[in-house]
């Protein structure tokens, strides 16, 4: 993934830089960085899955203009505001900023990065051997839901198209959960994110399926997924 700075006063660049190595090394992430001085260089390239955007720049450039030419111009890029005036905050509405840090708290980077490293937790793709034996790349943001197919695992996804796949379900729960799967009941694994309806008894998946909810997991699916929905809804 990559990670934009727009700063330009150099010292300023230089602690921003340092602090999201710091947090690379202490958390054994691997980001790309690419810092700059000005809006103008960094519109040249656009390209930033998270940008740490200083508001006041240099010859006139205003953050929040720079942050409305990317929305305009479709990038998905999330927009962190650095400031020394937090009363600009409340500007940042017209952009839906990610977060906004004071100068003199750059130690908050670390959590903006965690944040932002959690709403991208899906971004990935996974193997799983076929009835056949062929490997499947899996991609987990498509994936809908796994479930019991006989002795093997039939892998859902919202596009409509179905892979049977080897495998146990607690297995396959167990590896998926941290990616924001959970196993709604004996034969169902559940990606939160497509769950359109919920309530004590069963849920409603985005494709209208409905689920039923297994009793020892009702309180355990309630707890995870409000804090599914806390992180990442919207």
């Amino acid at each position: 993934m990559k990670i934009g700075i727009v700063e330009d006063e150099p010292v300023w660049r230089e602690k921003i830089q340092a602090a999201v190595e710091k947090y690379c090394t202490e958390k054994d992430v691997s980001l790309q960085i690419y810092s700059c001085g000005s809006g103008e260089e960094f519109m040249k390239h656009a390209d930033a899955d998270l940008l740490f955007l200083d508001i006041e720049l240099a010859e006139g450039e205003d953050g929040f203009d720079i942050a409305e030419k990317l929305m305009e111009a479709g990038s998905g890029c999330k927009i962190c505001f650095l400031t020394s005036h937090t009363e600009l905050a409340r500007f940042g509405y017209r952009v839906n900023a990610f977060r906004y840090i004071d100068k003199k708290h750059l130690e908050e980077i670390g959590e903006a990065l965690d944040a932002f490293l959690k709403t991208r937790i899906q971004d990935r793709m996974i193997c799983c051997n076929d009835t056949a034996g062929i490997c499947r790349r899996i991609n987990l943001r498509g994936l809908v839901l796994v479930e019991t197919s006989g002795r093997n695992l039939r892998y859902l996804m919202a596009d409509g198209r179905e892979y049977f796949c080897v495998g146990k379900i607690t297995d396959t729960a167990q590896s998926l959960a941290r990616f924001g799967f959970f196993q709604i009941q004996r034969s169902y694994i559940i990606n939160l994110k497509y769950i359109e309806k919920a309530d004590s008894r069963e849920i409603t998946l985005c494709n209208g399926m409905k689920v039923t909810i297994g009793r020892t997991h009702s309180k355990e699916f309630k707890r995870e997924f409000f804090k599914w929905r806390m992180y990442f809804d919207g």
